[in-house]
């Protein structure tokens, strides 16, 4: 019997260890902050890296080479009395089928970033109570993180965890902190979480999965159906931009993926490549000296 619950202690313990889903890099820079005593913010670090990279944050189970990898920069720009202000690059990657390449999702900087902590601060994620704004930070673009990278491997496979971010916005707007509510900007957490979950901009999450699932994934065996894939890709977009022309999250997409499509379509099996540069242009004009380098 004993041998029984050492074992189920075991497995348990081995489900849980694969369960966990990212593999992020945390960075505090505080070059912009004047304060002698470095120690808080070495600190805050490893406290944030604890978080991201223990905490179990869905019911799914990843191998190890399956954890996403991610990035959370922040800058800060200010820091007194256990307040801390900055700004927070947000980057993730997906692995590309039968290659050692890195396609990049997700590259969004958050300018609103305010939070309160004590050196030593325990930092723990509660699913249905507000903890606090740095907790729910880290939570909200963690699923941010993980359902781009579902939508990118299965059509529309990221609502579930697009969710679970919402109910920490909503969560998060009983703070006075700004980026949670409507009325603190055009480009903040809600809106993108809003914008994400919207069927006005269903063909972002369509493109996302045809990009990555049905192009850049069969780029090793087939590079010329690949890069097809790409360009259909693209062309999904176009819906969205006559409805919502240069709007968020295409924004987003092009901050992103722009040196990535230099890079693919300037390299490779040549294609006819006229009708995706001009609606390269349509969809992001401020890379249209960019587009320009691309001699498919």
């Amino acid at each position: 019997m004993m041998r029984n619950f050492i074992l189920l202690i075991f497995l348990s313990f081995f489900n849980l260890s694969k369960s966990q889903e990212l593999n992020a890099q945390v960075i505090i820079n505080s070059d912009l902050v004047n304060q002698t005593n470095q120690q808080i913010f070495k600190t805050l670090q490893r406290s944030i890296n604890e978080l991201i990279n223990t905490q179990v944050w869905t019911n799914q189970d990843y191998l190890n080479q399956e954890k996403i990898t991610c990035s959370f920069v922040f800058n800060l720009t200010g820091y007194s009395n256990d307040l801390f202000e900055a700004t927070l690059q947000v980057q993730s990657q997906r692995p590309i089928f039968d290659s050692n390449y890195d396609s990049p999702v997700l590259n969004f900087l958050d300018n609103d970033i305010v939070f309160t902590y004590q050196e030593f601060q325990p930092l723990f994620f509660n699913r249905t109570s507000f903890e606090s704004n740095l907790i729910s930070l880290i939570s909200y673009y963690v699923y941010v993180i993980i359902g781009l990278d579902a939508d990118s491997f299965k059509l529309n496979g990221g609502s579930q965890y697009y969710e679970s971010a919402l109910q920490t916005v909503n969560l998060a707007q009983t703070s006075s902190r700004k980026g949670w509510k409507p009325s603190d900007g055009t480009k903040n957490r809600f809106w993108l979480i809003d914008a994400l979950r919207s069927n006005s901009f269903r063909e972002y999450r369509q493109a996302l999965y045809t990009y990555h699932r049905k192009g850049l994934d069969f780029m090793t065996d087939s590079p010329l159906e690949g890069k097809n894939q790409v360009m259909v890709a693209l062309k999904q977009l176009e819906p969205l931009n006559q409805r919502r022309p240069n709007n968020f999250l295409l924004q987003m997409f092009f901050d992103s993926k722009v040196e990535e499509i230099i890079n693919l379509f300037g390299e490779g099996p040549k294609v006819n490549f006229k009708e995706t540069e001009e609606i390269l242009k349509r969809l992001a004009p401020l890379f249209g000296t960019r587009w320009k380098q691309i001699k498919a």
